[in-house]
């Protein structure tokens, strides 16, 4: 393989069927394609492949788009619906017909079912035999002037084909194995591989990247190229991805569509590096990288042959690493949100108070995996009383007498500092703790819990500092007085 530039502006496309979501898998290709596109200056189409009227809906095609969006994969001319196109792909069919490449086959639908009812009862595949449709030049008239329905099959021809794929390298396929296969229904629709053929021609596709489950149907698109008198783009077929058990990712492994995982706590740019591992390597063990950095770094030597593992485990720490690089202003845009969805703090709240929250944003996010942790964790800073965790007033206020002193004692060396600052609360507190002859933590923990309710946090000092003087004060307080009725 070469990772030289193609030699000709490349023109790739993703082309989903609006027959569900947008899957990780799909999402993966596109992301492929798209990074290809940007490295060499190229474009990235995308067409929906909607010829499939009963199952495609619009619903579909809006959540295809929706997924794309939120992972920036943005397409550089109009949508092109593959629907639209079915009066090119006929006669492109025809076209074939009309040059010998293809031939009218009238078998009765109900026959062929026969047949291969009969093939696979004696244990055989059905192969269909070019002999079925041989017709005289007279048959032939007398069935079109009779109005007899027709299917089109491309006729193929002696030899084999083959490609150099530029993922798995040579491909080849002897002819004698492929049979002469449909191209246009009796009904007039064509069939995928004639669709996707004419589609690809007129859209000037370069290359087509796409998921190694369609091997087998390149050698019937490239005899159709040839037929047709056009230049045979090439390709790259990426590997499958499977779940942590080896098997085909499907729904028992959780979460396969990309939108779920818009909305359970993830970046977008975590889950395009989070995909571009999945099937692709940079050469070395980097692992995570900005979009800029996927871009300059992606080449077709870098994809895998065998199958990727999805593992929502490295997902999730993928995302803690780009929640630590995220700049603090975009992270504050994407949890703001959140926050309001909570029912914390309205957007426009965070908004006036934008220096605080991305102090706040900064304590959490080293913290977290997810977004909606940050969320989670930043409870203590929004409310004016905070609920005490059982395990944390069992740890850390078993004793409840002494705890409501010692918090007693916090709050009035707090209460007398001049100024709301960590190093002279961190002074005056260390100083109580030397006076009572206790170490820093028996004041550090109770207070933490006071503040909190929780026995885990960002550093307490900070806390403070972004609780708030007043806020602060009063939990200590409320935390007393919890205590004393304890007692």
């Amino acid at each position: 393989m070469s990772s030289a530039s193609p030699a000709t502006r490349p023109r790739v496309r993703f082309a989903p069927s609006p027959t569900g979501f947008l899957h990780v898998g799909g999402a993966r290709t596109a992301l492929y394609n798209w990074l290809y596109a940007k490295k060499y200056d190229g474009d990235f189409l995308l067409r929906v492949e909607d010829t499939d009227r009963q199952r495609s809906t619009d619903e579909s095609t809006r959540a295809i788009f929706d997924g794309l969006e939120w992972l920036g994969l943005s397409w550089d001319e109009d949508v092109v619906y593959q629907g639209a196109n079915v009066a090119r792909h006929y006669a492109d069919a025809h076209r074939l017909l009309g040059s010998g490449a293809a031939y009218r086959d009238f078998t009765p639908p109900a026959e062929m079912e026969q047949r291969r009812a009969e093939a696979e009862a004696r244990g055989e595949t059905f192969r269909f035999d070019r002999g079925l449709a041989e017709l005289s030049p007279e048959e032939t008239a007398e069935k079109l002037a009779r109005g007899e329905p027709y299917a089109i099959r491309f006729k193929v021809p002696e030899g084999h084909t083959e490609w150099y794929d530029l993922v798995h390298e040579r491909i080849a396929f002897p002819n004698k194995d492929i049979e002469d296969f449909v191209i246009l229904r009796s009904d007039g629709t064509p069939v995928y591989n004639m669709a996707v053929v004419s589609d690809d021609i007129a859209m000037g596709i370069t290359l087509v990247m796409r998921g190694d489950d369609h091997i087998s149907n390149t050698p019937k698109q490239i005899l159709l190229y040839r037929a047709l008198g056009a230049e045979v783009p090439e390709f790259a077929h990426v590997p499958m991805i499977h779940g942590t058990d080896g098997k085909k990712l499907s729904k028992r492994h959780g979460a396969t569509a990309v939108g779920d995982y818009q909305h359970q706590g993830l970046l977008p740019q975590a889950m395009l590096n989070f995909l571009a591992l999945l099937g692709w390597s940079p050469g070395d063990d980097t692992e995570v990288m900005t979009m800029p950095e996927l871009i300059a770094r992606f080449s077709v030597d870098g994809l895998h042959k065998k199958a990727a593992v999805f593992d929502p485990k490295k997902l999730e720490w993928m995302n803690g690493q780009h929640l630590a690089l995220i700049p603090i202003d975009e992270l504050a845009t994407v949890v703001a949100p959140l926050i309001e969805r909570a029912g914390l703090a309205t957007v426009a709240d965070l908004e006036a108070r934008h220096t605080w929250f991305c102090g706040v944003l900064e304590l959490l996010r080293i913290r977290a995996r997810l977004t909606d942790e940050i969320v989670a964790q930043a409870r203590p800073f929004f409310v004016d009383a905070v609920e005490y965790d059982p395990d944390a007033v069992t740890k850390q206020w078993r004793d409840a007498g002494t705890t409501s002193d010692i918090l007693a004692a916090t709050h009035d060396r707090l209460a007398s500092l001049d100024v709301w600052e960590p190093a002279a609360m961190e002074e005056g507190l260390r100083k109580l703790a030397e006076e009572r002859g206790i170490s820093g933590g028996k004041i550090f923990q109770p207070l933490r819990v006071a503040l909190t309710g929780l026995t885990v946090s960002p550093g307490i000092f900070d806390v403070l500092l972004y609780v708030g003087r007043e806020r602060s004060l009063a939990r200590i307080g409320a935390a007393v007085s919890y205590l004393r009725q304890a007692v």
